[in-house]
């Protein structure tokens, strides 16, 4: 066997090394169970041999795979220990990273711009939920699907292992960065230095440079405590609108910045429009739906197709009448009872058309999923499932709904009842990689990794 590969468990195979760092390396191999490509992530000896940063290494590590079913972090499948050295096991990415794009092609287009950040804020903010501070923002760690998608990566592992310290050559000067002032002076990193890591990526993706890029890493870290923001307006063409929002976002005071990186995302958004004015508004771009919910279309054209027909017969009749009725005895006209008193045969017909439907609850569901409110989404779905049972599989939206609902579930915590909806949506759309994919995310979350600890094999895993 490859030497380099004596340090994987014999479950993952075929292993190559793409990346290396202070805290250990990276592997792309095939995990020989389930056949798929996955990255590997192990320790260095270094940290592996001081029980301290092992343990806090796993800890931070299962503390992390708690985050595995948000749709832009990335996937961790299993955490464990081979040859007293500890690993991560997490899907792989075979897009790179928007440090490679930075740094290959320089500032990107404000549109893709604002489509990344908004991946990663719903990914930090997820995670800030949960109680789980990453404390290592920044473009290396913001990788990139096949489909150009952004998941973020390395959820506390960089604290576990000591890499914010300003010590380690070799690693910091990123990292230096990117540091919130209150980190770079050895106070404790909260969700608002996750929050000011954010902007100064957004700061580097538009213009192509960090806001207080330095010679040193301590000249870097120094003037995030002291230094002004430099004006983004101006540079590369960029509004002046949007020297505000980076204000905020970089404030020195942590209680001064954005409440959310959603909050600060929106205003990069809002302050495009407005510098572009009512005729040019930024454009959003549209992320492929591989991870997120699916896209649920709104079949309009037959709606519309319905209402005119319902119309145009409405209007006949109506014409019928104001006309005599031509055929219809005149008898028969003159008992009817008058317009404002609709016979009582017609009321429930008018209460269930004004009622909602199952597309219309599974629609007006995603549109809340969307916005990351899944608490006020799971009652339309729980409506939505029901109105449409046993319409599949001639009516695709039962499927979609029951993984919608699923999805739902496990973003709230109710694993055992996703399940139960995830596996119907399998059995409507089987096949279906999202549905899939989620249903692993279930499994994983009603039987988390258990931590391992071997000398020379991988318990469980053989």
């Amino acid at each position: 066997m490859d030497a380099t590969t004596e340090i994987l468990p014999p479950r993952y195979r075929g292993a190559q090394r793409i990346a290396r760092g202070g805290m250990g390396e990276i592997y792309r191999a095939t995990d020989s169970t389930l056949g798929r490509a996955v990255a590997v992530k192990i320790l260095a000896a270094g940290y592996a041999e001081d029980d301290a940063v092992r343990e806090r290494f796993m800890r931070e590590a299962l503390a992390a795979a708690r985050l595995s079913g948000d749709p832009s972090t990335v996937t961790i499948f299993d955490v464990g220990e081979w040859d007293e050295r500890p690993y991560i096991v997490m899907e792989y990415m075979g897009g790179g990273t928007l440090e490679d794009r930075i740094r290959t092609e320089g500032a990107q287009a404000p549109g893709q711009s604002i489509q990344w950040l908004e991946q990663a804020a719903r990914a930090l903010d997820h995670a800030h939920a949960e109680g789980v501070v990453h404390r290592d923002v920044k473009p290396g760690n913001l990788l990139l699907d096949r489909e150009g998608n952004v998941h973020v990566a390395d959820f506390g592992i960089a604290s576990a292992t000591g890499m914010d310290s300003l010590t380690m050559t070799g690693t910091v000067m990123g990292t230096a960065g990117y540091l919130a002032p209150e980190q770079a002076q050895g106070d404790r990193a909260t969700a608002a230095s996750d929050r000011y890591a954010l902007a100064v990526v957004a700061y580097e993706l538009l213009t192509g440079t960090r806001p207080f890029e330095s010679d040193t890493p301590t000249q870097e870290a120094a003037a995030h405590v002291h230094a002004k923001v430099p004006p983004v307006g101006g540079h590369a063409n960029l509004p002046r609108e949007l020297d505000h929002v980076f204000g905020i976002a970089l404030a020195k005071q942590p209680d001064r910045r954005y409440a959310s990186c959603a909050e600060f995302v929106a205003e990069l958004r809002g302050a495009f429009d407005e510098a572009a004015g009512t005729t040019r508004p930024l454009a959003a771009v549209t992320a492929p739906p591989r991870r997120l919910p699916p896209v649920r279309p709104v079949r309009l054209l037959p709606v519309l197709v319905a209402g005119f027909v319902v119309a145009l017969v409405a209007g006949v009749v109506l014409a019928a009448a104001l006309s005599g009725g031509g055929s219809a005895p005149k008898s028969k006209a003159t008992t009817s009872p008058p317009a404002t008193t609709a016979p009582t045969t017609t009321a429930p017909a008018t209460t269930a058309a004004t009622a909602p439907g199952g597309h219309a609850l599974n629609d007006q569901a995603y549109a809340l999923m969307q916005q990351g409110n899944f608490a006020g989404a799971l009652p339309l779905l729980q409506q939505a499932v029901q109105k449409l049972q046993g319409t599949g599989p001639s009516d695709p939206y039962e499927g979609y709904a029951n993984y919608n609902l699923g999805y739902t579930l496990l973003q709230l915590g109710h694993c055992g009842e996703a399940m139960t909806y995830l596996q119907r949506a399998d059995q409507l759309e089987p096949g279906n990689a999202d549905v899939q994919r989620a249903l692993l995310q279930a499994q994983a979350c009603l039987n988390p990794p258990a931590k391992h600890h071997g000398h020379g094999k991988h318990k469980g895993h053989d």
